[in-house]
């Protein structure tokens, strides 16, 4: 599901687009990670930003990209260290939204 606003961007400003995705693109070729390790990496990161929407977006692709449940949850769970106990909580429960999304499906 892409989101209504990121389609709007597109048909607004293509030629940016294009060019955000292109870099994406090369960013992910850039290096040795696999397709799931990419995924992990990329929701890590936006829960540690605090980026609700990128955390519910890169843990549906984490799904697409083979990554199961328990895997989510565990990154979730690895931010606790680093961010502390209540952002972990906030990533848990980012995460756990869009399981329980999937399984309700």
């Amino acid at each position: 599901m892409i989101p209504k606003r990121y389609q709007q961007m597109h048909k607004s400003h293509p030629e940016l687009m294009q060019a955000y995705e292109s870099f994406g693109r090369a960013a992910k070729e850039a290096g040795p990670l696999s397709e799931r390790e990419i995924a992990l990496v990329k929701l890590a990161i936006s829960l540690g930003a605090g980026l609700e929407g990128a955390s519910h977006s890169h843990c549906r692709k984490a799904v697409e990209a083979g990554c199961e449940q328990d895997d989510l949850r565990h990154v979730a769970i690895l931010t606790a260290p680093t961010l502390g106990f209540p952002s972990m909580m906030r990533s848990k429960s980012w995460v756990e939204a869009i399981i329980s999304k999937q399984t309700d499906s």
